[in-house]
């Protein structure tokens, strides 16, 4: 474990490597789950001030889930979470070129329309972040089968999950963390 602050980054994170393979899982994490994705309590009032942006971009399956069902639902389990529509893929989700699962609200961002990117649990995936009563842990979770191809591209590539994540990293705990992080990292493998 790797310590900075209050914050306790799993040793996996400097030592595994990791690259999204999209022709391959074709963006299955939008889709593979128990339930939507996280949602941080900040990100509810953000999905509400890009929802009619975002929502040209969207099925028509997905309009009238959000419609009837709202914008974000609030799991037993899991706490806030986007919804998902009857396949299991997340309301925001869709489907792109060559089938690949892309996020509706990111394209809307990609295109000038909005200013937030996508919620932070789907940026910093496949990093999992846990908050208990004294810390925050901050996880590699890679889902087995569904990113092996990511696995595999990362270690041809030698990118480590932590220089693949830099952006949602830096946009969730700030540049200073990840210079100590990769200050860490660099100590980790002197070793």
């Amino acid at each position: 474990m790797i310590a900075i602050d209050d914050i306790l980054v799993s040793d996996e994170i400097v030592e595994q490597q990791f690259v999204c393979d999209l022709e391959k899982c074709k963006g299955g994490c939008c889709v593979d789950g128990d339930a939507g994705a996280p949602l941080e309590r900040s990100e509810l009032k953000e999905l509400n001030e890009v929802y009619k942006a975002v929502l040209p971009y969207l099925s028509q399956e997905a309009k009238i889930i959000l419609e009837t069902g709202g914008r974000y639902v609030y799991d037993k389990e899991f706490g806030w979470v986007t919804p998902t529509v009857g396949n299991g893929m997340c309301a925001y989700g869709i489907i792109g070129k060559n089938n690949i699962v892309k996020c509706g609200i990111e394209q809307a961002y990609n295109d000038g329309k909005i200013s937030w990117k996508k919620p932070i649990s789907c940026h910093l995936f496949p990093v999992r972040i846990k908050k208990t009563k004294n810390a925050e842990l901050v996880n590699y979770e890679p889902r087995e089968g569904l990113c092996d191809a990511a696995c595999v591209l990362g270690k041809k590539l030698k990118i480590p999950v932590y220089q693949f994540l830099k952006e949602p990293l830096i946009r969730k705990y700030g540049k200073d963390f990840y210079d100590a992080l990769s200050a860490a990292a660099t100590h980790l493998d002197k070793k």
